[in-house]
């Protein structure tokens, strides 16, 4: 990093504080409240939901732990993010109709309007750990990582620093801010990412090969790394466990992708805060496009620092490239590959400004998982069981004191990650014992009428059980279609209890919709289309 990278990347910093306590200030005459600082006063544009959604998304384990995965297993990383794309759309139809008619803070509450209270603090509790042992640690170890391999000798001299860093940027505006400040600078955040992530896949791309240029470096990168652009990988793959190859399409990935964009608290939060249901779903189709683009950024740079690594012959080959990703065991260390590339490829300036783009993915992730952290422990549990008459003024400082204590916690925990090797698939993994049985539950809550609250209690703790048990390694199951598996189960056993304890036909509770209820706009239908052609045509090309 020499002096202008310095320079862009404290200026980045200093903007983004900036922005955040500019555009989350108190209004004169109005004290911030919960609706204010929880739902950014319900008056996101659909341009805004959309870049939050994304920036949201895409983190250090997106941009870091995909870039591994693409090193390690290939473009058949990108169905994440394709699929996502379909996902959205479905959410924006079916999902979002019902959560914002319910006028909902957190997705738990949807829970306790379903079911009953027991429940909904079940799942809030699931979901504050999930956030603050998993999500949260993740996002800033792979993040402070990175910055020790970019702005260090990458020994990790530098982690506990960047960690504490990453840490008080995210703080300085988000803990007072809210979401409104978390949504408006995201918009910012979610350019800079984009642009940053163009940058350095061209630049690599440039430099690919001796001759240079990028449409020799693309030519070369496919000829020499053909069997890294199969989406569909056969059995004999050895990353086949973590992309089971036609059950990609047809099994597990479904299960993460909708209990991910439609049931994930972080996620949908910022589509509750929208002006209406109509803008809500166009930053949907807005997101879906930008999650096409996505596996350019953050794929294709592993696939091309796997040729530089195990093809040097005919590359613009960099001395010292086989030190780098080796462990002194022989195991690869995948995720070095996008450091590496921006630390090797990248001129002054240029590096200073993707450096603050993969700081800008950290950041805004950061925040929206502390502010959805703060969300549900404020609303379904301080609310609930603590002071059910808290003033706005009380409700909005429990959320900033929540948000602080999941942040040191992050701080503390997020070292332990040292030795995982793919991160990206780590989350997966693990967010997948719980993720199952949540999606069941929801599913059947929405779309099944005899759905019963003991039937839904039954089905979510028996689920982390079943998903523990088909770890058993004699199994041999990849953990997507464990995933399934578990999925299946769960809603066989909900349907089991809900049948034999009912009474009645109907659940008193039960969601009562209709066809007008989905109907959705021109905007909408018209991006969904194009978004589905373009999906199957990237997997007609790709197979």
């Amino acid at each position: 990093m020499t002096g202008i990278d310095i320079a862009v990347f404290t200026g980045y910093c200093l903007l983004i504080i900036g922005i955040g306590l500019w555009v989350s200030r108190d209004k004169e005459g109005h004290q911030k409240n919960a609706e204010d600082y929880f739902l950014a006063g319900k008056s996101l544009p659909w341009w805004a939901i959309g870049a939050s959604l994304i920036a949201a998304n895409i983190s250090a384990e997106q941009i870091i732990g995909m870039s591994g995965s693409g090193f390690a297993v290939g473009l058949a990383i990108a169905s994440y993010e394709w699929m996502a794309a379909i996902t959205l759309i479905i959410v924006g139809k079916y999902l979002l109709p019902i959560f914002i008619e319910k006028e909902l803070y957190t997705i738990p509450e949807f829970i306790e309007h379903r079911y009953n209270t027991t429940l909904k603090t079940i799942l809030a509790v699931f979901w504050i750990a999930l956030f603050v042992f998993v999500n949260l640690t993740t996002i800033m170890f792979l993040g402070a990582k990175a910055l020790d391999t970019i702005m260090g000798t990458g020994d990790g001299s530098l982690v506990i620093y960047a960690l504490l860093g990453l840490a008080l940027i995210a703080a300085a505006y988000s803990l007072y801010g809210g979401l409104s400040a978390v949504a408006w600078t995201d918009v910012l955040q979610v350019g800079l990412l984009i642009l940053g992530g163009f940058v350095t896949t061209f630049a690599a791309l440039y430099n690919l090969t001796p001759e240079g240029g990028i449409l020799n470096g693309m030519v070369h990168l496919y000829e020499t790394a053909g069997d890294k652009f199969n989406m569909i990988l056969d059995q004999s793959n050895p990353e086949f466990d973590n992309l089971p190859g036609i059950a990609v399409l047809i099994g597990g990935l479904w299960v993460a992708n909708l209990y991910y964009w439609g049931f994930n608290q972080y996620i949908i939060q910022r589509t509750l805060a929208a002006k209406s249901l109509r803008e809500s779903q166009k930053g949907i189709i807005f997101a879906a496009f930008l999650k096409l683009l996505i596996p350019l950024i953050v794929v294709i740079p592993g696939i091309i620092v796997y040729v530089l690594y195990t093809q040097p012959e005919g590359t613009a080959h960099i001395p010292g490239v086989l030190d780098v990703f080796t462990n002194p065991d022989g195991s690869i260390e995948y995720d070095n590959a996008y450091p590496w590339l921006i630390s090797v490829f990248l001129t002054p300036g240029f590096k200073g400004l993707v450096v603050a783009a993969l700081a800008a993915a950290i950041v805004s992730s950061l925040a929206s998982m502390l502010n959805s952290v703060a969300t549900i422990f404020t609303m379904d549990i301080y609310r609930q069981y603590f002071n059910k008459n808290a003033t706005d003024k009380q409700t909005v400082n429990m959320g900033r004191i929540t948000a602080a204590v999941a942040l040191v916690t992050a701080v503390l925990i997020a070292p332990m990650l040292e030795d995982v090797p793919q991160v990206f698939q780590f989350i997966q993994e693990y967010t997948g014992v719980v993720s199952p049985g949540i999606l069941a539950v929801f599913i059947m809550g929405l779309f099944w009428k005899k759905t019963t609250t003991k039937g839904a209690i039954y089905g979510v703790l028996a689920s982390t059980v079943i998903a523990l048990l088909l770890k058993i390694p004699s199994l041999q199951l990849p953990f997507l279609t464990q995933m399934y598996y578990t999925f299946i189960m769960t809603i066989v056993i909900i349907a089991g209890v809900s049948l034999t304890t009912n009474p009645e036909d109907d659940d008193p509770k039960a969601i009562h919709t209709t066809a007008k209820m989905f109907k959705t706009g021109p905007a909408f239908n018209i991006g969904a289309y194009v978004i589905l052609i373009i999906t199957a045509a990237l997997y007609a090309m790709f197979w």
